[in-house]
């Protein structure tokens, strides 16, 4: 899959998850959250950059009115570990006092970035939160805490595609894969 928006690596691709795969997935995780929230009033944030994709097609697959927002921070920069330190570079503009929150991420392994989105959204007084990821990596977990919703569990492997990025570069990919 050499070409078009890829950087230039020796290392061949090995996929993880087909793009049948996370589509199969993706209406399954829509249909549990619609269940779960069907007489709620739900907020999807977004953690950008990496989960735009993912919460595009989840949102679709859900039959439930949702409110959509998004965050960004940072913690990786152009690194494959987190830094450990999470910045907020931009906030919610909704106002998500009393209401059901759902956040949504592409990964979650150290958990560091989502610990510090908690604790962020919590100040602003919401009914609930709870966690999406496409991707868990447990094995990686520096803190307490896991995701309420996860598509897929997987080992101790870089990652990129379906909006993982490596640098600036794969999020168009889409298809997860790993450098082998």
């Amino acid at each position: 899959m050499k070409g078009e928006n890829r950087v230039e690596s020796n290392k061949s691709e090995r996929t993880l998850f087909s793009i049948e795969d996370i589509n199969s997935r993706v209406k399954e995780l829509g249909g549990l959250i619609s269940k779960d929230y069907k007489d709620n009033n739900l907020v999807v944030v977004s953690l950008l950059r990496g989960s735009f994709i993912f919460t595009a097609d989840l949102v679709r697959k859900m039959t439930i009115p949702v409110e959509i927002d998004f965050m960004t921070t940072s913690s990786y920069g152009h690194d494959e570990i987190s830094t450990g330190n999470v910045n907020i570079i931009h906030d919610i503009r909704s106002d998500i006092k009393d209401k059901d929150v759902l956040i949504v991420d592409d990964i979650m392994d150290s958990g560091y970035t989502m610990k510090r989105v908690v604790e962020y959204l919590k100040s602003k007084k919401p009914n609930s939160i709870k966690i999406c990821v496409m991707l868990d990596k447990p094995s990686r977990r520096k803190v307490d805490l896991s995701p309420d919703y996860v598509g897929f569990t997987i080992p101790d492997v870089f990652i990129v595609g379906y909006g993982l990025n490596y640098g600036d570069y794969y999020r168009n990919i889409p298809h997860i894969f790993t450098f082998d």
